[in-house]
């Protein structure tokens, strides 16, 4: 028996793709017409994958005019259908990703990007297995300026960050009842919750998963929840990287580690200190991250948020058990010894940020790569090499970077290039009001 035939009550399907802003791309359809989309899927042009944050085409865009703006065709990732808990009907999305009319991958799809990775390390012996903290902010953004909503519990307003406080939790417990429950519906693995250093600011951790694939696949349908979900309760939530100028903006931290062909993770050495494979992913990590800049970036506002003394790493360095650094190693049992990338901001694309680092780490595998010493203290005060700090210098380094020609195919990167100039353009035009704007419900 299909999944709708399981769930008849469902009245109407979404199919949607990831754009590389990691936006939902997609149609209505009626059901009764669904079961030929899971079967045949369905076409969108290719360029729909490749438009800007208002979602227009790219001005000069070979996928558009110069080839005659063709279609690709979209099939359905093995997540299948998802319930949409967050819209008044009840409502199922199909996730797609896009083929060429071939049948080949279309290159520029950044779910297909982050698959060719996970093929590569497939073709090393090796299983990733990835989790993501997801920060966020709730807001009202019913006025002129943005604000932290009323408590549904108080109908206060809480005036400013508790980290880590069961009341401020408690405040919305409705909200993240509500939230937990949609997880579990849309096999979404959340794990703990908690108030964090910004106004109306938290986060909710998910699970590690052996398979890169459904470990990004949820951090999207995460985003797309969170974001829903708020609506449905009357306010926003938003991911955008520095929503507010004065506290510390959203990040999306990323653990992995590498299990071999046996199970085994190749970073346990049994001590706290880790195998040479750990030091090989780290440095590998760290040459990348100026030329990645823009996956972990990829946005105006994303800029805001890496500065000094804001809890958003600026320097190129790593540590054990420090959160000042770009790369983290954390404490804890050996067995589940594992690298924390710190860089990728709330905005991310997720199938972009997961490619982008599981690559990385591949390429200091494989040219056995060795790390500067790890530091210790305070990043901030230390004189270290620094990530790009500003949007378009990030896009040429992306564009020029030999580490980043070894994980993305040449036709993602042209595209994201032109993606990203182009909103760049547009973006210089735009008041400190129209930039919230643009970023608080799209990213």
């Amino acid at each position: 028996m299909s999944w709708l035939e399981e769930n008849p009550h469902i009245r109407t399907i979404r199919v949607a793709a990831a754009d590389l802003n990691g936006i939902a791309r997609g149609k209505r359809v009626p059901t009764r017409f669904a079961q030929k989309v899971e079967t045949d899927g369905t076409r969108f042009p290719l360029s729909v994958l490749n438009l800007d944050i208002w979602g227009e085409d790219i001005d000069d865009s070979p996928l558009v005019f110069e080839s005659g703006d063709p279609d690709g065709v979209l099939r359905p990732t093995e997540r299948g259908f998802v319930p949409m808990p967050w819209l008044g009907s009840p409502t199922a999305l199909l996730p797609l990703w896009m083929y060429r009319e071939s049948g080949a991958p279309f290159d520029g799809d950044p779910r297909h990007a982050l698959a060719r990775v996970q093929a590569r390390a497939r073709d090393m012996g090796l299983t990733p297995v990835v989790a993501t903290e997801m920060e966020f902010y709730l807001v009202d953004d019913s006025g002129k300026d943005i604000r932290v909503p009323p408590s549904p519990r108080s109908g206060k307003r809480r005036p400013g960050a508790e980290v880590l406080s069961l009341r401020a939790l408690d405040a919305w417990d409705i909200f993240f009842t509500d939230l937990y429950d949609a997880c579990e519906a849309m096999d979404i693995p959340a794990d703990t919750a908690i108030s964090e250093a910004g106004l109306g600011q938290f986060e909710l951790n998910l699970v590690h998963q052996p398979d890169a694939l459904k470990a990004a696949d949820d951090a999207w349908l995460f985003k797309l929840l969170v974001k829903g979900l708020a609506r449905k309760h009357g306010f926003a939530a938003s991911f955008m990287a520095k929503p507010y100028p004065d506290y510390a903006g959203n990040g999306m931290h990323m653990h992995f580690s590498m299990l071999d062909k046996d199970g085994r993770n190749i970073f346990d050495d049994g001590g706290a200190r880790g195998t040479d494979a750990l030091r090989h992913a780290i440095a590998g990590c760290l040459q990348a991250v100026p030329g990645s800049s823009i996956l972990f970036a990829p946005h105006g506002n994303s800029y805001d948020r890496l500065v000094p003394d804001a809890h958003a790493p600026t320097g190129l360095c790593w540590a054990y058990e420090n959160r000042t650094s770009a790369i983290r190693v954390p404490g804890g049992a050996p067995v589940a010894r594992r690298i924390e990338h710190r860089v990728a901001g709330g905005d991310v694309n997720p199938y972009l940020m997961v490619a982008g680092i599981l690559g990385a780490a591949l390429n200091g595998l494989e040219d056995g790569a060795e790390p500067p010493d790890p530091i210790t203290g305070n990043a901030y005060d230390l004189d270290l090499p620094q990530m790009p700090s500003d949007w378009g210098s990030a896009i040429d380094a992306f564009e020029a970077s030999p580490e980043i020609a070894r994980i993305f195919p040449e036709e993602l990167i042209r595209n994201l290039v032109l993606t990203k100039r182009q909103e760049l353009h547009y973006y210089r035009e735009l008041s400190e009001t129209e930039k919230v704007d643009l970023y608080l419900d799209t990213v």
